[in-house]
């Protein structure tokens, strides 16, 4: 089973550089980090954890800049967004971003979308709350017409381009893009629509609800073997990976906590012992 890691990385983190670095060094698979460009003060829309807003929240570094960094220092570690806010996004200019992260990191790259939960900060976008996933699956599908290896119009409800030349291409094609959300029979028919697989929160429940995904997956006539589902931000236990395994899971995104670099180094270390 491959062991990834995600956290908030900040001014006040360990840089994407060194964190990238001890990554590779002690054989994790790869780095994931989350989005949000800003958290406005006042707010309304509860933090769906409970309990207060974490301070990181307001204070995460771009995931495209940091992780690009952290591809030019390494050579194996997969690089992905967990998740980036899409409906927020110029998709036309994030294409962009994306393509060029994937080609110049020569493949590293996964494409970890979410709708989003914080409605002020998707209203500062210009974002109407009730339209974040429908321009979601818009933005995805016109991202995927600027992919493409020929020019190729799209036009939906919320963008349009022109049949374009728009270079680089990703390394291998379109990367995979996997939704994040938490499990139901709407976020499980928009996996099988417009995604490769689900980023599904903590990995809970997978026992109940893979069955229902999977049945969602096959019936939009996507194969089979073609799902990809990876429980992301874990904090590990060797009975929770067993469990993952079982359920036929190859990869775990570990929850990192966003902190300075001893005590993320502390915690790579402890992490090491499930490689």
């Amino acid at each position: 089973m491959r062991l990834a890691t995600a956290l908030f990385l900040t001014d006040r983190t360990i840089s994407p550089v060194r964190l990238a670095r001890a990554l590779e060094e002690r054989g994790f698979a790869g780095l994931h980090l989350p989005e949000h460009t800003h958290i406005p003060v006042e707010r309304s829309s509860p933090f769906p954890l409970g309990g207060e807003l974490p301070e990181e929240y307001g204070r995460s570094l771009d995931p495209f800049v940091a992780l690009a960094q952290a591809a030019a220092v390494t050579t194996r570690l997969a690089i992905g967004t967990g998740v980036a806010l899409v409906a927020q996004h110029d998709p036309i200019g994030l294409a962009k971003q994306i393509a060029t992260l994937d080609h110049l990191s020569g493949g590293r790259f996964t494409f970890g979308a979410g709708y989003g939960w914080n409605r002020e900060e998707a209203e500062d976008h210009g974002v109407e709350w009730a339209t974040r996933r429908a321009r979601v699956h818009d933005s995805l599908a016109l991202m995927r017409a600027l992919w493409a290896g020929e020019p190729t119009a799209y036009t939906g409800e919320y963008g349009s381009v022109r049949a374009s030349l728009a270079h680089p291409k990703p390394a291998g094609g379109a990367p995979p893009v996997l939704l994040g959300g938490g499990a139901g029979p709407g976020l499980f028919a928009a996996v099988a629509a417009h995604a490769d697989g689900w980023l599904p929160l903590g990995g809970a429940g997978l026992t109940e609800s893979l069955p229902a995904l999977r049945e969602a997956w096959e019936a939009a006539g996507r194969a089979p073997g073609d799902l990809r589902v990876i429980p992301f931000g874990v904090v590990p236990d060797a009975d929770g990976l067993a469990r993952f395994a079982d359920l036929g899971i190859e990869e775990v995104v570990l929850q990192l906590p966003s902190a300075p670099e001893p005590e993320i180094l502390r915690a790579l270390d402890g992490y090491a012992q499930y490689l």
